[in-house]
């Protein structure tokens, strides 16, 4: 048998090194497992408004995943789901760790309120500050929750018998644990120099109307104007798209109107103008603010009415309540004070018994960041106000990425477009008491709300420019790019980018790696130092092994003989 060895080791000095046999286990050993490769993740929002950054600011991960509870420095990516990420667990990652990876839950319409609440104010958190660690937002995933419950109760379990083990059984459960390496490849967050923010208008009038507006005429020109804005939301905290309700409502209202407007009889003496913008309270309303600046001074303008938040995205503790936000208390038998009290009869006329409150809030010119969108026209003495379903401007339901159920935004949306076209329509009809006018053939329904909810943007799709450009008349769409020197805003870009996970071990394993490897070289070492002579002891032994049995056998055969 052993005298094969030397045709054994003929094998390896034609061309395979002995080291390739040494190394190999070793090389096996020192791998990473790779648990989850190319995982879509999100990176956080980055943007500047006036010349505030906001968002995200960094964007490379390459760190040892710990889990919300056992991270200490910035050498640790935390991975953590959404639902156990307080606000002050969020402000101390950003401050001392190297990355967050939060896990978004499986459905959010089934939390409880004061989980909804947690993660509203969470959100809200995190979109009002820098943050100079990559966060990323990973959708529901098997693999991740796995890691996350992995990288926690290993630490509980280990934790919970501390007392009970001895030192050598808490080393061994430390070199024993499961540790994972984290990696997030994709674009560098850089500036995108081609930032813009798209703003829609159209003016509903009737045909009576446009040969004396083509003319200049004084009939055309004295008309009062009503103007309706409303904001598009395009981001929140994640590259995401929610259901932009106060789009719908505004698209609604075009609708209903050019009905009445249609017919000559029913032609109201108003110019209704609709104004729909890109931006909103993150932006500071800068697409409200750039039509104001490039527009000539309105004349005659009864009121602007702005949408902002009609609908709530994740409610808790919902009142059936529309609040009427204005800069100032206004006048009785002003243009506001009559429309507010004709908004509180049709919305005592519905069956949902929705109530109106008027909110007043004073504009604070020394902040940069405008409460409503109704205080850019207050300051230049437009009269205006804001609609909206919260009540404090620092409600995160208004910067929120996370939808409430679908069927009860258009419940909530079909209700206030109702209320609202119902007060409208009395107020430039001059009627005191509730008429019930979108009744019938030209009521509000599902199918006029639901196909602008998931609007994204005035360029991306044509279903805003085709409904603009199908109902009203002197279409124009204008766009707000930032200043090449002080930019007002700018977007960035590398949203999307992919997430790598690797099994290791953790650094106390690397130690005992090392005795272990030094353990293996030492027996290779004295294996090939005294194998001739092992090898010359086996050979002896196997020589002398056949005449010892031979003369063993001879003897029983004489000793049976004699017998």
């Amino acid at each position: 048998m052993f005298d094969d060895a030397d045709n054994f080791a003929d094998i390896f000095r034609g061309g395979l090194p002995y080291c390739l046999l040494i190394a190999l286990p070793i090389l096996i050993l020192c791998t990473p497992a790779a648990l989850a490769s190319d995982l879509q993740v999100q990176r956080m929002a980055q943007f500047d408004i006036n010349g505030v950054s906001l968002g995200c600011r960094a964007s490379a991960i390459s760190l040892e995943a710990k889990s919300l509870y056992t991270w200490s420095t910035g050498r640790h990516c935390v991975l953590a789901r959404l639902l156990d990420i307080s606000v002050n667990d969020f402000n101390k990652i950003r401050q001392k760790a190297g990355g967050l990876i939060v896990l978004l839950p499986n459905n959010l319409l089934a939390l409880s309120d004061e989980a909804k609440e947690q993660v509203n104010a969470l959100e809200q958190a995190m979109l009002t500050q820098a943050v100079p660690v990559p966060v990323y937002f990973s959708a529901p995933n098997k693999y991740l929750e796995q890691i996350v419950d992995d990288i926690t109760h290993t630490i509980d379990d280990n934790g919970s018998k501390k007392q009970n083990d001895t030192a050598i059984a808490q080393l061994f459960l430390s070199i024993s644990a499961n540790g994972y390496q984290v990696t997030v490849s994709g674009a560098n967050a850089v500036a995108n120099k081609n930032s813009k923010i798209s703003v829609i208008q159209g003016e509903l009038l009737s045909n009576q109307y446009v040969p004396k507006r083509m003319e200049g005429t004084d009939d055309y020109n004295n008309l009062p104007v009503i103007l309706i804005t409303a904001n598009l939301k395009t981001f929140g905290i994640y590259n995401d798209y929610p259901l932009n309700a106060d789009a719908a409502i505004l698209m609604g209202l075009i609708e209903l109107f050019s009905k009445l407007h249609s017919v000559i009889s029913t032609t109201p003496k108003y110019r209704l103008v609709f104004l729909l913008s890109e931006s909103g309270v993150l932006l500071n309303f800068q697409g409200s603010k750039k039509w104001l600046d490039d527009n000539v001074v309105l004349q005659n303008v009864e009121f602007v009415l702005c949408l902002d938040t009609i609908t709530q995205s994740l409610a808790y503790n919902q009142q059936n309540v529309m609040y009427m936000h204005v800069s100032k208390p206004p006048k009785e038998k002003s243009s506001i004070s009559n429309f507010f009290k004709l908004l509180k009869l049709a919305a005592g006329e519905h069956v949902e018994n929705v109530t109106v409150e008027g909110v007043h809030k004073k504009i604070n010119l020394a902040d940069t960041q405008l409460a409503w969108e109704h205080e850019r026209f207050s300051m230049k003495r437009y009269p205006a106000f804001t609609l909206s379903s919260v009540k404090n401007p620092r409600s995160p339901m208004r910067t929120s990425m996370f939808k409430d159920n679908e069927a009860r935004i258009i419940s909530q949306t079909l209700t206030s477009a109702k209320i609202i076209a119902e007060a409208l329509a009395s107020y430039i009809y001059n009627i005191d008491q509730y008429a019930g006018i979108f009744d019938g053939h030209i009521e509000i329904n599902e199918e006029i709300i639901q196909p602008y909810l998931g609007v994204k943007s005035v360029l991306q799709n044509s279903d805003i420019k085709d409904g603009f450009e199908k109902y009203l008349k002197n279409v124009k769409i204008i766009y707000d790019k930032p200043d090449a020197r002080e930019p007002d805003f700018m977007f960035y870009e590398g949203h999307d980018a992919k997430l790598n996970v690797y099994r290791v071990k953790p650094a106390v394993f690397d130690l005992f790696l090392t005795f272990v490897i030094a353990l293996y070289l030492s027996i290779v070492y004295f294996v090939i130092q005294y194998f001739p002579k092992f090898y010359d002891v086996v050979s002896k032994f196997t020589k002398a092994e056949p005449s010892t049995q031979l003369n063993g056998n001879y003897s029983e055969r004489v000793k049976t003989k004699v017998n």
